[in-house]
């Protein structure tokens, strides 16, 4: 005799299994924006910062969920929060972060006010909406989809909401990496650091940043006689100041490509147009190359810094009087420099540029990230973040060398895979100044609700129990 029971039986047992284990992303999505317009509505602004208001309301949402968590504070003000789900243990853990403070404002420049989360046209509008608490809403709302529907995991997935990444790292990740590393150390992070590039509406690719420039910096420092204003001399400290400027600025200095860097190029001009194609191409072949990276120079910054270390003199002092002339001038650059750079050797390479006795270059002594090799771009967690973008955004993922700084350089250096991701953003909106760290800053809706989605098939993929497929 058939039992034709027993299989309906599991039938039902596994539609009811699957249901508890998807996602409802609608549900998902309105609570993803309460809290989003809650941290937003949160002044985190660096200085001072106040994050532990941001670490206060995280920790709460937690305790309902019953998710153990930590508040880790070297200021009082200014806490870092640390939670955790436990995996099995069989692969090293992965720790997602957001950080919770925010650059500064001029209320006067801002259509909506800067901490109201305004919601119109499709944008919310806030300090920090970009960068970085979009970053911080989907690795808190992960957080609470695993622990809701039990997701079987394999890693720990550690949660990280840190203070101080825009002004001063010392509250933040250095606190955290030397006061609470056991808390935190894992195999694989995901932070900021990626980015998307959108016109018009239409989705060209997404970068993930694997590695980044250090912050470097030096100062030239002119010295000659002092006079009077109405005898001008040869030797004037400006005068060759602006010629060391002058130098330094226009200098195209040595042209290198690491594993990152290469891939990007290469995978770029795959899906660029002809024009564009050629120029990345060419940046191969020692006879074109030059010319190439003057139009880059001219044309796209951006492209230009990441092909070299790069120079840009932003601070210029020399003079008190108008018709003195002074004996010293002085010149701050911000240098960013590849991963791998040898800052004496290009120290001294800038001086031979320079070629002037009466000009010093003066190597920075200003706090900076450290050196690390970049993270790889053929492991487990970065093909799970490229599946991750395909499958949410249905568009290729590119390795990126970051020419700005982010916290994950203490991460890296400590031996932690790291790789930064982003929420989708509109390239106008630069031009528009709505931009992260712009005169105002605004994020799509959609994109919000996409991060999480697109966080969610990271996580899962990178953290979850082998073999099982996350809807």
């Amino acid at each position: 005799m058939v039992n034709r029971v027993l299989p309906a039986f599991l039938a039902s047992t596994i539609l009811l299994l699957q249901a508890q284990t998807t996602p409802d992303w609608e549900k998902i999505g309105t609570e993803t924006m309460r809290h989003f317009d809650a941290l937003i509505q949160i002044d985190s602004t660096d200085p001072p910062g106040n994050e532990t208001r941001v670490a206060e309301y995280v920790k709460k949402v937690f305790d309902a969920e019953g998710i153990p968590n930590i508040i880790a504070a070297k200021d009082p003000a200014r806490a870092n929060i640390v939670a955790r789900l436990k995996g099995s243990g069989s692969k090293r853990p992965l720790l997602i972060v957001g950080h919770s403070d925010t650059v500064k404002v001029d209320p006067a420049k801002w259509i909506y006010p800067p901490f109201s989360a305004t919601h119109h046209d499709g944008h919310i509008y806030g300090r920090g909406a970009r960068d970085d608490k979009s970053n911080l809403v989907a690795a808190m709302m992960t957080m609470l989809t695993l622990k809701r529907l039990k997701v079987p995991l394999d890693r720990d997935v550690i949660f990280l909401s840190e203070a101080g990444e825009e002004a001063d790292t010392a509250p933040g990740i250095e606190y955290v990496i030397n006061q609470h590393w056991d808390d935190i150390e894992a195999e694989v992070c995901i932070a900021e650091g990626g980015a998307f590039h959108r016109n018009g509406g239409k989705l060209t690719y997404a970068a993930i940043q694997t590695t980044e420039k250090q912050p470097k910096g030096a100062s030239l420092i002119a010295k000659g006689p002092s006079g009077h204003g109405s005898r001008p001399l040869q030797s004037n400290a400006i005068l060759h100041l602006a010629r060391a400027v002058d130098k330094v600025a226009t200098w195209d200095p040595p042209m290198r490509f690491n594993d990152t860097t290469r891939a990007y190029f290469e995978k770029l001009a795959n899906i660029s147009s002809p024009e564009e194609a050629a120029r990345y191409k060419a940046l191969i072949d020692p006879q074109k190359a030059a010319s190439v990276r003057a139009y880059f120079a001219a044309n796209d910054p951006l492209t230009f810094s990441m092909l070299h270390t790069s120079i840009s003199p932003n601070v210029i002092q020399g003079g008190f009087q108008v018709n003195v002339i002074p004996s010293s001038a002085e010149a701050t650059l911000d240098i960013r420099a590849l991963p791998d750079e040898d800052m004496p050797a290009f120290y001294a390479l800038m001086a031979k540029v320079i070629n002037d006795p009466a000009v010093e270059v003066v190597p920075s002594t200003r706090n900076q990230r450290p050196g690390a090799a970049p993270s790889p771009i053929d492991s487990e967690a970065y093909h799970a973040i490229e599946n991750a973008v395909s499958k949410i955004y249905g568009m290729p993922a590119l390795p990126m060398m970051s020419t700005g700084a982010t916290d994950m350089a203490f991460l890296r250096a400590k031996g932690v895979q790291c790789y930064g991701v982003a929420a989708m953003a509109d390239d106008e909106d630069i031009a528009k100044g709505f931009a992260a760290h712009s005169d105002q800053e605004r994020i799509l809706e959609e994109a919000v609700y996409k991060h999480v989605r697109f966080f969610w098939e990271a996580v899962t993929a990178i953290a979850g129990k082998s073999g099982k497929q996350f809807p």
